[in-house]
């Protein structure tokens, strides 16, 4: 079964890095990919660079948002795919046949959603690891442990976004965590885990800048259970944090 893939790029001002986000994606050996490039109105040379690349890119939006999570619904909408999987703009793909073997692990598996691992690169030298977030395979009631996955792995069948909904709207920084716990821990959609590097991140995400960012971060993730009527453990708020601590030290 051939199925076709959505890739979603969210980008504000981010002439700095999306080309590499770009060429990841146009490299791809696999080729019944649909690439969308939802931008929130740049001011710098973005959308320029998108340009250079619209022959082989489905859709370039560049207007005002309500911020990524927006973004994101945006491109969702317009996907038209079989699985829809986002790659913000900071980031891009290991190598050329990650979007390959996604497809074949949904094909062996036959999986509504899946999750691959992921490496931190310095913002400079893309080639300097800095952390490595190695997911392992999902065990069920794992969020109440404080696993996630890394969302810029996550691939889900377009189906399940019709079924369950998109972004919430409600949250700042938690949007794609909240998704993710409704996914896979309330509505338990069948999950599959591709034990690969296949996502390069850039360092610098927006929940993790700062202690203070990583306390409203809490509030969010105790938001993300409340809105799904679901109840955490008393230490999943203590242990997600934690959980990352590991990663600093798997170089």
């Amino acid at each position: 079964m051939s199925f076709k893939i959505s890739i979603i790029t969210v980008a504000f001002n981010a002439g700095k890095s999306i080309e590499d986000t770009i060429k990841s994606v146009l490299n791809q050996t696999y080729t019944n990919i649909e690439y969308i490039i939802i931008d929130g109105k740049s001011t710098d040379n973005t959308i320029e660079i998108c340009n250079k690349y619209q022959d082989k890119i489905y859709k370039i939006i560049s207007e005002n948002d309500k911020g990524i999570y927006d973004a994101m619904n945006k491109g969702v909408n317009l996907a038209t795919g079989d699985i829809i999987g986002i790659l913000n703009a900071d980031d891009f793909y290991a190598d050329s046949n990650v979007i390959q073997n996604v497809v074949s692990k949904f094909v062996q598996n036959q999986i509504d959603g899946l999750y691959a691992d992921l490496v931190y690169v310095d913002g400079e030298d893309t080639s300097k690891i800095t952390r490595k977030w190695i997911s392992g395979d999902y065990k069920e009631n794992a969020f109440l442990n404080g696993w996630m996955p890394p969302h810029p792995t996550f691939f889900i069948k377009n189906e399940c976004y019709k079924k369950y909904g998109n972004y919430s709207l409600e949250l700042k920084s938690a949007a794609d965590y909240e998704l993710m716990l409704r996914m896979i821990h309330k509505h338990k959609i069948k999950l599959g885990y591709l034990n690969k590097i296949i996502t390069k991140m850039r360092v610098g995400g927006v929940s993790n800048s700062s202690f203070k960012n990583r306390l409203n971060a809490n509030k969010e993730d105790k938001r993300a259970w409340e809105m799904n009527g679901l109840k955490p453990s008393p230490l999943t708020f203590i242990r997600k944090p934690l959980s990352k601590l590991g990663q600093f030290f798997k170089r």
